[in-house]
């Protein structure tokens, strides 16, 4: 089967689809030795190459759940320092991080080398749901827990958040709480955090537990591991076989 030229680059692990875009544009990628343009399609064994080194789809898919600690930042470049999860985790693999966790968040991180899967999760905003457990400075109030899940407007994002599931967490013959749970299903910037100053409260901690149906579990930070056949299975079933951009597949 024939696919757009930046799908294969994407799928390969090689640039995301933007990126792919760009260079297709410098005239640096070539499809059997032409030069391609945007549009151009090629089947998974096309000889593809970018400044003239070969390109090549990975014939294994990797998809793995890691816990992030805080403290690491969500780039496999060091521009922003040691502290990146292209050395932390040291693998040999060209992947990627599908979307983000900010570097004092710590929890459930999905890499991947497809392309593909991070292009319709992070395209489909708004669809699937993501868990997390915060801590915060004060009380969590029935106020607090009505304002958060009816939505709160971000003044500096211009943006108002969706509506959302918050459930406080007490601790056993605990009449307070500074901890509750909340499943979102968009991606803003530090958007949980953002909600809570709103709110006039400051975030102690923040965990990610669940993307879709994968789960952190006892997962130690630091720690990685492939995704089991049914939750690859479920978490693909969960997509939208069309990619959302244009109605290109």
């Amino acid at each position: 089967m024939e696919i757009r030229i930046n799908r294969f680059l994407s799928d390969a692990g090689f640039c995301s689809r933007r990126a792919a875009d760009d260079l297709i544009k410098a005239g640096r990628v070539t499809i059997n030795g032409k030069t391609a343009c945007l549009g151009d399609k090629t089947d998974r064994s096309g000889d593809v190459c970018v400044d003239g080194k070969p390109v090549k789809i990975n014939k294994k898919d990797i998809l793995l759940a890691f816990h992030k600690p805080a403290g690491i930042v969500c780039t496999m470049t060091d521009k922003q320092g040691s502290n990146n999860l292209k050395d932390y985790l040291g693998l040999k693999e060209r992947i990627y991080p599908i979307g983000r966790l900010d570097k004092d968040s710590e929890g459930l991180l999905l890499l991947t080398n497809n392309g593909d899967i991070t292009y319709r999760m992070l395209k489909a905003d708004g669809l699937h749901e993501k868990e997390y457990i915060v801590e915060t400075d004060k009380p969590v109030t029935k106020n607090l827990v009505r304002r958060l899940s009816g939505g709160i407007f971000l003044k500096d994002l211009n943006k108002k958040t969706a509506k959302c599931k918050v459930v406080p967490i007490h601790k056993k013959d605990c009449a307070t709480t500074n901890v509750f749970s909340i499943t979102l299903v968009q991606g803003m910037n530090r958007q949980i955090r953002r909600m809570c100053e709103s709110c006039g409260y400051k975030v102690k901690k923040l965990k990610r537990i669940r993307i879709m149906n994968i789960l952190l579990g006892d997962l130690p930070a630091g720690k990685y591991r492939e995704l089991t056949r049914q939750e690859y299975e479920t978490l693909i079933k969960g997509l939208k076989p069309e990619e959302i951009n244009g109605g290109r597949r």
